[in-house]
């Protein structure tokens, strides 16, 4: 997970762009651990099948930067640059959106990227076409927020 938080072009996207160092990674997985223990849900380690190499993650967590879209749960995914674009992300997603909607008993969850993040979005919008019945709202919380669905419980259910 180091060198991925330590990739610029990954990280252009997460918060100020800033990439972590391996000190900072090992705090963010410290995080992700205690998450699960107090909330219930967190970050999947997303890893390759045929390899066993670490992709990244996906997962549910709260988006406490973003205090105008609280209360609510946020799905989200960082992967290597090599594994951009195979369709790792959006599949993880369904996935997580299943976890969090059956299993946590989840009622709602954003997904939350910054403007211009093009490859976000078309996750986004991959991952929504892929749940029928759910009723889905474009929320701006401000110029560093681009669109959010929401995605209800009510009537989602996976094709």
């Amino acid at each position: 997970m180091s060198r991925i938080n330590a990739d610029p072009e990954v990280m252009q996207w997460i918060g100020d762009g800033t990439t972590r160092a391996e000190d900072q990674t090992r705090v963010f997985i410290k995080r992700c651990e205690e998450m699960w223990e107090t909330q219930g849900f967190g970050l999947f380690a997303v890893e390759i099948r045929e390899t066993g190499e670490l992709a990244g993650f996906v997962g549910l967590s709260v988006p406490t930067f973003l205090p105008e879209v609280m209360p609510s749960v946020e799905i989200g995914w960082r992967l290597g640059r090599s594994l951009w674009g195979k369709g790792i992300a959006t599949e993880a997603a369904k996935e997580t959106l299943h976890f969090g909607f059956e299993d946590c008993n989840l009622n709602k969850i954003l997904s939350i990227c910054q403007m211009g993040n093009g490859a976000s979005e078309r996750i986004m919008l991959f991952t929504l076409k892929t749940l029928t019945g759910s009723r889905v709202s474009l929320l701006r919380a401000d110029s560093r927020v681009g669109t959010a669905p929401l995605l209800t419980r009510r009537g989602a259910q996976r094709q």
